[in-house]
């Protein structure tokens, strides 16, 4: 069946050996993944299944892989997520949203949640959930209409014991735990507004410059106490621009505009930004500017950025041409697709300094050139060490670097250095030639041993290939062994003077496991390089040590929370890195001036609903929210007015977050009224709640028959009949743009013959429905009058299911006396009282299956050719007269009194009212016997005595008609 059977070996010797697992004897397993656990390396899970993947199971190992354990499982996993302190607890999350819960390394499940949303549970952030799989755990819920930010027990994951940590609903795939940090962003219209949390506490909105106005928003970095994060303004397309935060990731200064970006399937977004492991504040980004794209490098977090200094000899030691301002070396800032091979630049934790990367020297970065350069000093000086683009792997904390070519043909061979670069050497890793899949090593180890996977041909298995560079280096390295090492031209980095120690060129040692590369730590003085833009100010491109204040900003103004009697300090336009270590002068935010917190009124004043439904049912239960952005709260009152005779005042509304909770019990448009005021002046806020119950039908009634260019009204009828503000969208025919109305009826005309569909949609923001007609529209028809005797109107329930029926019981009697096809006759019995009714007489087929003495007639009276429907209509009413005993003896059996004064009239309007419910007595008098003609074919339609009230009909209609 096309399932491919998986054998599964373990190496507990880099590789050497390998063993074969015997998970379940007698049976093939599919082993899909495996997990270890990242507090106890010796626990291991195995996700399989049998070969029909109809058995689920996990495989549970605490010996490092000596033995398993099987566990069944009655749900398929997706993710397993290990808790990050307790090793016996985790999740396990399925693709269609279910989320399970284990206290016991996997043999015991409990389900938590069923509408969860994939990558969105996070519970490997001990600072923000200390006891995330005992107490709770941050998930993303997907709750119809939209998704909410909640947490739970996990003894108790139930929707009615999660916990809404944001208050409304947040956009699909926008939660974020990153660190200290919790994101969710929030899109209403066109709008979108973005959301902080720094360690748990209130989410803030992100005070981004006032114009930024992000179309979208990508998390960089989150360490340090400070979020970096991508930006993409509103005039963007394949940019961004980065910006960095406040402690708290409220507030945003821009760092580096236009960073180039890379749409990816499934709407997946890379932006051309590094950050350069193993030295605190050091970034590579891609600068795109006018079509050009360029590699510039920041050593303070984003405070300067310079270009990459080109080296001054190629790979040969030949001199180069490529030399500053004009030239500089560029870099390809991409990931690899493959997880088991390196990107385009690799830096490593335990490897400071150590950047290696493929790129090109020029004016700008050359999509198609990845020639390869290393630097061993954190990018002040760059030398070129290979022509092509090769895959890297460090060993032993940078001190052997291991390249293979990135190449679609077979190798054999691998370099590696151990001087950082300088030298290479070639290694025949192995006899046959190998299309190479991957490198690894033991992670987190910094061993001297690595495998090199890959195949033969591509229809072979996997080739292992163990390579052991231990025999290499024959001691362990001794401090003797150690240079130190710093910038040669910049000595602070984020306000510290950092030494690091690296191996000597000369030296063949291993520096193991124990091995740290940082020696020495010593604050720095600050200087203007370590101080950053406040959020409102810009960085000068004249004096780029200078900040300004933002036209839209004042820097003098009270932040949102100051109160009367309070101090805030107004901002000088320039805040420290955070993170950064220096001491001593400048300290520009000492020049900052207190002010005390005025009397301000309110202003900003916005009154709005948990949810964010305008529109609600009767009997909802409504909670107001009102929000003031600038002016004094604590001595301000609040004046509620929720538009049906309720009216309250409140203290201090929008300071204590007092809920303003409300249900409307009857239908209708409510204006609710919010007024703040206090010494300084007032302010209002105004929004308008439907009320409306959902629409539970429509009914679209319009003639059936209608001329050609003749005006037709369409008409429909909604229920429940009190529903209000319902919008109407029309179709007519086959087009694809409705006209939309506030009324329920239409004027239309027809400019074509032939059937035409009619549908009409009735929609009130709470619900929608839609009911279709076909009219047929012809060139020459003619309308006869009907009317009944007033008795009938007794049992009018003025529905059109009634009237419906009585009109197909008038067309059937009359196209039985009188012989017309019954499909050139249509009764039309009109909404209201009294009831009457329309027959529509249509054209005759050309050779009509029934000659009956009436046909007979109209051609006898000599229409040339073809009965037309005009003179069929003139004989019909000349039949009816001067037959007069016989018709009339037939119609007052078969009709509740049709009068014999019909004529000849032109196509008349068709005119609708609201449908009520049927009447049994109506129904008695459309199935009783006295409709049947005792001479005719018909079937039987109610008891054989017939209703009271018919006869007496039928006597009424016998007196009228003579």
């Amino acid at each position: 069946e096309g399932k491919i059977s998986c054998i599964s070996f373990l190496s507990t010797d880099y590789g050497t050996t390998y063993t074969k697992l015997n998970l379940m004897p007698g049976t093939t397993i599919v082993v899909t993944s495996f997990y270890i656990c990242p507090t106890n390396k010796k626990k291991v899970i195995l996700v399989g299944s049998s070969i029909n993947e109809r058995d689920q199971m996990l495989f549970i190992s605490t010996d490092e892989g000596s033995s398993f354990q099987r566990q069944s499982i009655d749900f398929t996993p997706d993710t397993l997520i290990f808790h990050p302190k307790e090793e016996d607890k985790l999740l396990a999350y399925c693709k269609e949203g279910r989320l399970f819960a284990s206290g016991d390394l996997g043999r015991k499940w409990t389900l938590l949640q069923e509408r969860v949303t994939k990558d969105r549970v996070f519970c490997n952030y001990p600072f923000l959930f200390p006891d995330c799989v005992t107490v709770s755990c941050p998930v993303a819920v997907h709750f119809t209409p939209g998704y909410l930010y909640v947490t739970c027990l996990i003894q108790n994951c139930s929707d009615k014991m999660v916990t809404a940590q944001f208050l409304g609903k947040i956009d699909h795939n926008s939660l974020l735990v990153q660190d200290d940090y919790v994101f969710v962003k929030v899109t209403t219209g066109n709008r979108t507004k973005h959301y902080v949390s720094y360690r748990r506490n209130e989410f803030v909105q992100m005070r981004f410059p006032k114009y930024a106005l992000p179309k979208d928003v990508q998390i960089v970095s989150t360490d340090e106490n400070q979020v970096f994060l991508a930006l993409q303004e509103w005039y963007q397309s394949d940019t961004y621009n980065l910006y960095q935060s406040d402690p708290e990731g409220v507030y945003y200064s821009i760092v580096l505009e236009n960073v180039r970006s890379t749409k990816q399937p499934e709407e997946n977004v890379l932006i051309d930004i590094l950050e350069v492991r193993g030295i605190k504040g050091v970034f590579l980004a891609n600068q795109k500017i006018d079509g050009r794209v360029t590699t510039v490098i920041t050593y303070n977090k984003g405070r300067d950025w310079e270009p990459l200094a080109p080296p001054n000899t190629d790979m040969n030691g030949k001199p180069v041409s490529c030399k500053a301002p004009d030239c500089h070396l560029h870099l390809h800032l991409r990931w690899a697709d493959n997880p088991y091979v390196s990107g385009t630049v690799h830096t490593k934790d335990t490897a400071p300094g150590l950047i290696m990367g493929a790129g090109n020297l020029g004016s700008k970065l050359v999509e198609y050139k990845e020639e390869m350069y290393i630097t061993s000093d954190c990018g002040k000086t760059w030398r070129q060490v290979f022509e092509e683009e090769h895959h890297i792997l460090y060993l032993d904390h940078g001190g052997v670097i291991v390249a293979i070519k990135d190449t679609s043909i077979p190798l054999k061979i691998l370099k590696f250095s151990i001087d950082e670069g300088r030298t290479w050497n070639i290694h025949n890793f192995t006899s046959t030639s190998v299309f190479v899949d991957g490198l690894l090593s033991e992670p987190g180890d910094e061993t001297l041993v690595m495998t090199v996977f890959g195949h033969i041909s591509y229809r072979s298995d996997w080739e292992l290939v163990k390579v052991d560079f231990r025999q290499s280096f024959p001691r362990q390295c001794t401090e003797s062994d150690y240079d130190s090492w710093q910038f040669t031209d910049q000595k602070c980095i984020m306000g510290q003077e950092r030494t690091f120690r690296k191996r000597k060129d000369t030296a063949f040692c291993i520096k193991g496991k124990s091995y740290t590369s940082a020696l020495t730590n010593k604050p720095c003085q600050c200087t203007e390089k370590d101080y950053s833009c406040d959020y409102g100010f810009e960085r000068s491109h004249m004096e780029t040590d200078r900040c300004f204040a933002d036209f839209w900003y004042d820097p003098d103004s009270p932040p949102e929370d100051c109160h009367l009697g309070q101090t805030y300090m107004s901002s000088t336009g320039y805040r420290k890195m955070i993170s950064n270590s220096c001491e001593g002068e400048p300290n520009k935010q000492q020049s900052s001036k207190k002010h005390s917190c005025p009397l301000l009124a309110p202003k900003g004043l916005r009154v709005g609903i948990k949810g964010q439904m305008l529109a609600v049912a009767p009997g909802d239960d409504i909670t107001f929210t009102v929000h003031q952005d600038q002016g004094d709260t604590s001595s301000t009152k609040y004046q509620v007015d929720l538009g049906d005779g309720v009216r309250a005042i409140y203290q201090n509304l929008t300071v204590t977050d007092e809920p303003i909770q409300h249900r409307y019990e009857n239908p209708g448009i409510y204006k609710v009224k919010v007024k703040a005021e206090n010494i300084a002046g007032h302010d209002e806020a105004t929004m308008y709640i439907q009320v409306t119950a959902p629409l539970q039908e429509v009914h679209l009634e319009v003639v059936p028959i209608a001329g050609r260019n003749h005006e037709v009204n369409l008409t429909a009828t909604v229920l429940p009949s009190e529903a209000n503000l319902t919008v109407f969208y029309w179709w007519i025919g086959d087009s694809m743009q409705p006209i939309l109305t506030l009324q329920n009826s239409l004027l239309t005309r027809f400019p074509k013959t032939g059937e035409v569909s009619v549908t009409v949609q009735a929609t009130n923001s709470r619900s929608m429905v839609q009911d279709s007609r076909t009219v047929r529209v012809y060139d020459n028809f003619q309308v006869i009058p009907l009317s009944f005797s007033r008795n009938l109107d007794r049992f009018n329930p003025n529905i059109p299911e009634w009237r419906d029926d009585i009109g197909q019981v008038v067309t059937k009697i009359l196209a039985k006396i009188t012989g017309v096809p019954e499909n050139s006759l249509v009764t039309v019995v009109k909404p209201g009282l009294p009831t009457t009714a329309d027959l529509y007489v249509l054209p005759l087929d050309t050779k009509p299956a029934k000659r009956s003495l009436f046909v007979d007639k109209v051609c006898y009276h000599g229409a040339a050719g073809s009965a037309g429907v005009w003179t069929l209509a003139v004989i019909f009413l000349i039949g009816l007269i001067a037959t007069g005993a016989f018709i009339l003896y037939k119609f007052k059996r078969k009709l509740p009194c049709t009068h014999n004064y019909a004529q000849m009239h032109s196509v008349k309007e068709q005119e609708m009212i609201s449908p009520v419910n049927h009447s049994e007595d109506t129904q008695q008098i459309i199935q009783g016997e006295e409709y049947i003609d005792d001479d005719l074919d018909s079937q039987t339609l109610g008891n054989a005595g017939g209703s009271p009230a018919f006869r007496s009909l039928i006597r009424t209609t016998t007196n009228h008609c003579y």
